[in-house]
Formats: structure tokens, C-alpha cells, sequence
């Protein structure tokens, strides 16, 4: 029999308990794997579609939103990841496993080994996306629709994790327009928020993961920064989204204005069992979904550029106003 090998670094039965239930930092092996040095990097990012490599810039203050998208141009994925190296970008190889069969197995390996000894633990629509992002970089106040793990493999960060299911930090009818595709996950932000903010300093063998929609940001310490973001669901995870989809469907439709975003009990399902006959009736009426929110492409990368990008100047880029009045007014 061949023997698999264990991803998980002296995991405790009270860390495995813990997981989607709160915070968690935990230690993890991918990291040694050698799937991730700077050739194989170059090597991935060549074999990875371009319209599923997401290429971001953004500012220097937590509290300023300047998040923008680019186009990565003709340079080679050596000058990439020198851009990503001496400049200011986030790169973000979105849905790895589904080209790249070796980390596939990878993360299958870690969610099953996760689900045989975690009683309870199951991770269904299993995704994955490898991060790969500047020294001094950050990702602004956001969440994440499923459920997220973050396994750190390069470089350090430091995580500002705030609390769950609390609508003072991210309001319902927010998630709800992030499901409809009306906005991006990054979410209104406020500095008092850091008052009651976990932060965590996360190193190589690191892992962190919270529950469902929890809001947290980002930014990168000294070093290029690698990390392995995976999402998966359950029965409660997807409740909870059809939770809010139903919520946004009697909104629209009968004006309701107080509704519980509460996954538990027989209200719950009946939200689920609706959102799934709303979505299943629009299909069959034809009605077209929303596509999901994204920025304009405001830049192109330019590994001798100070920022590792140029501007593009066109009568599309505008400014970052049109997404602050956004977060603004949400």
C-alpha cells in the first residue's frame, strides 16, 4: 500500500475542533513540498490561463481603498515574478487544482486528511488558489463567500482577523450584494473596526482559517509572499449563502425589510429551498444572471517601473472613485 503523506504539522484533537467554529492558527507541511520556489512559480504561471491569473495594485494605507486590476502585457513569467518581487502587486492563480493535476492532489490530500480526523469536518466544492504577492503589499477589509484556509508557504504577513457574523463589521444586505454580484468582497471599512481586531503574525508552515464570512485584511511583511488559499463548503455553508440569496430575492420582490440571516432551524431550510426555486426558475425563464462585480483594469505591468506597473491612460481608467462611492454608500 502506498503510503500518503501527512500535510499537517502536530495538529492537536482540540485544533481540528476548532476549525470553522473560530479563529485558528495551525502549522501545515506544503511548504516543503518544492512546489512553490521560483521556478516552479515561473513554470505554473506559464501553464496557467490568462484569464484566470488575476493581476492586482493597490495603495499603502489600510484605511484608503486604492485597489486596482492591470493586464499583464507580453512579459515573460520570469519578469512577472520580478515585478511581484521589487514592486507592488498581488498576483492570484485563480482555481489552480482545476489545470494544474499535481496541486490538485495536493489539496485533496490536506481536505481529506482534514475530514479523517476532524469528526464533523466536510469539504464539499473543493477550490484552490495560489497567492503570490510583493513585500509590503496588503489586501483590504474583505470577505470570503465560502469557507477560507490560508496556508502560508513564503514570506510573512500580518493578519487582522475581526469578529464573525457581526453586522457592525460586514451588514447582511452587504453579503447579499456580493452574492448578486453587485460588489466585490472588499467591504466599507472604518478604523475603529481595529479595536476589536485579532491580529496574527503568519509565517512559512503557518496556516489560519476562521468561519464563513469572516472580515480580515492583509498586508505583507519583508520578502515575496507565497500562499495557498483553498475554499470548500458543507451543508451549512451553503445554507447560509442561499440564507442571504433568499433574503435579497423577498427584499426585491415583497419589500421586507427585518430577516434573519440565521442558518438554524425549519426558517432556514425554507429560505434555502426557496433561493434554489428562484434560481432554478430564473434559469428556466431565461432571465440572465449577474455577473460577478470586478474592477477596471486600470494598469499594466512593467517590472522596471518603481511600482512594477504603468498606468493605462485611457478614457476607461477614471480614477479610484467610482469603488470608494462604492464602499461608501453600501
Amino acid at each position: 500500500m502506498i503510503s500518503i503523506p501527512s500535510y499537517l504539522e502536530n495538529w492537536t484533537p482540540e485544533q481540528y475542533q476548532m476549525l470553522e467554529k473560530s479563529v485558528l492558527v495551525a502549522q501545515h507541511r506544503i511548504h516543503e513540498t518544492g512546489l512553490f520556489s521560483d521556478e516552479a512559480l515561473c513554470e505554473l504561471i506559464d501553464r496557467h490561463p490568462d484569464n484566470y491569473l488575476t493581476i492586482a495594485g493597490m495603495g499603502n494605507d489600510a484605511s484608503k481603498f486604492e485597489w486596482m486590476t492591470g493586464e499583464r502585457g507580453d512579459c515573460s513569467a520570469e519578469d512577472l515574478l520580478r515585478a511581484v518581487k521589487e514592486g507592488q502587486l498581488w498576483l492570484n492563480l485563480v482555481c489552480l487544482g482545476r489545470f494544474h493535476p499535481e496541486y490538485n492532489r495536493l489539496v485533496n490530500s490536506v481536505y481529506d486528511e482534514l475530514e479523517a480526523k476532524s469528526p464533523g469536518f466536510k469539504a464539499r466544492h473543493r477550490s484552490s488558489n495560489l497567492l503570490i504577492s510583493s513585500p509590503n503589499a496588503m489586501v483590504y477589509f474583505h470577505i470570503d463567500l465560502p469557507v477560507n484556509m490560508l496556508w502560508h508557504l513564503r514570506g510573512e504577513k500580518q493578519v487582522w482577523v475581526y469578529p464573525s457574523f457581526d453586522s457592525r463589521f460586514v451588514s447582511a444586505r452587504n453579503i447579499e450584494r456580493l452574492i448578486n454580484g453587485e460588489m466585490a468582497e472588499d467591504m466599507p471599512y472604518q478604523t475603529w473596526f481595529e479595536d476589536y481586531a485579532l491580529s496574527f503574525r503568519v509565517k512559512p508552515g503557518d496556516m489560519i482559517t476562521w468561519p464563513q464570512n469572516t472580515p480580515h485584511r492583509v498586508t505583507n511583511c519583508d520578502g515575496l509572499n507565497v500562499s495557498l488559499s483553498t475554499e470548500h463548503r458543507n451543508v451549512i455553508a451553503k445554507r447560509r449563502i442561499n440564507v442571504h440569496l433568499a433574503n435579497s430575492f423577498l427584499r426585491k420582490q415583497f419589500d421586507c425589510q427585518t430577516l434573519s440571516s440565521d442558518v438554524r432551524g425549519i426558517s432556514a431550510q425554507m429560505k434555502e429551498m426557496y433561493a434554489r426555486s428562484m434560481v432554478l426558475w430564473n434559469r428556466l425563464c431565461k432571465q440572465k444572471s449577474c455577473e460577478p462585480f470586478s474592477y477596471r483594469k486600470r494598469f499594466q505591468v512593467d517590472p522596471d517601473a518603481p511600482k512594477g506597473y504603468v498606468m493605462i491612460e485611457t478614457e476607461d481608467s477614471g480614477s479610484f472613485h467610482e469603488e470608494e462611492q462604492l464602499l461608501a454608500s453600501v
